[in-house]
C-alpha cells in the first residue's frame, strides 16, 4: 500500500484531459483523502460518510467499483497518516479549474451533511479547504445550501 502511495505522490505528472475528466489517480487519491479527513472531523466516520464518499467518488471520476473502493481505501490510510492536507488541497487547486473546485466545496458539504448536523470540526475544515482551493466564503456558502436544500431531512 505504501508503496501505492510513493508511486502515485513520485510523480509530478500534471496530465489534465480536455473534456472536463481527470485521468491521474493522484488527483483521485487527493480528492478522497480530503472528503476522508472531512468525515473523520466528528469522531465518527460511519457508514454513511463512506458510502456518499463513494458516491462522490465515482460519479465525480467515472471509476469503475473496484478502482473507486481502492482509491477510497487507501485514502483511508493516508488520511490518517497525514500531518497536513495541504498536498492534496495544492493538487486540486492545480488540476481543477474553479468551478471543479467549488465542486470540490460541494462534494465535502455532502459528506459532512450526511449526518444531518455539522460538527465544528467539520465547519473549521471546510472554511480551511476552501481558502486552500481559493474558493471564496460566499461560493462555499452557496454550496452549503445547495446541498441542505437537496438533502433528505434526517430522521
Amino acid at each position: 500500500m505504501l508503496d501505492s502511495l510513493k508511486k502515485l505522490f513520485g510523480s509530478k505528472s500534471t496530465n489534465h484531459e480536455t473534456n472536463g475528466q481527470h485521468s491521474i489517480n493522484e488527483l483521485h487519491l487527493a480528492a478522497s483523502v480530503v472528503m476522508v479527513e472531512a468525515a473523520r472531523m466528528d469522531d465518527n466516520f460511519d457508514d454513511r460518510e463512506y458510502s456518499t464518499i463513494i458516491d462522490l467518488i465515482r460519479s465525480r471520476f467515472n471509476l469503475s467499483e473496484k478502482e473507486v473502493v481502492s482509491v477510497v481505501e487507501l485514502a483511508e490510510h493516508v488520511a490518517e497518516n497525514a500531518v497536513e492536507m495541504s498536498r492534496f488541497t495544492s493538487l486540486l487547486r492545480d488540476q481543477f479549474d474553479h468551478e471543479e473546485r467549488i465542486e470540490m466545496i460541494e462534494m465535502l458539504w455532502h459528506v459532512v451533511y450526511v449526518d444531518g448536523k455539522i460538527h465544528d470540526h467539520e465547519a473549521n475544515l471546510l472554511r480551511r479547504v476552501a481558502g486552500l482551493l481559493y474558493v471564496s466564503d460566499r461560493e462555499s456558502g452557496e454550496a452549503r445550501k445547495r446541498v441542505v436544500s437537496n438533502s433528505p431531512p434526517i430522521v
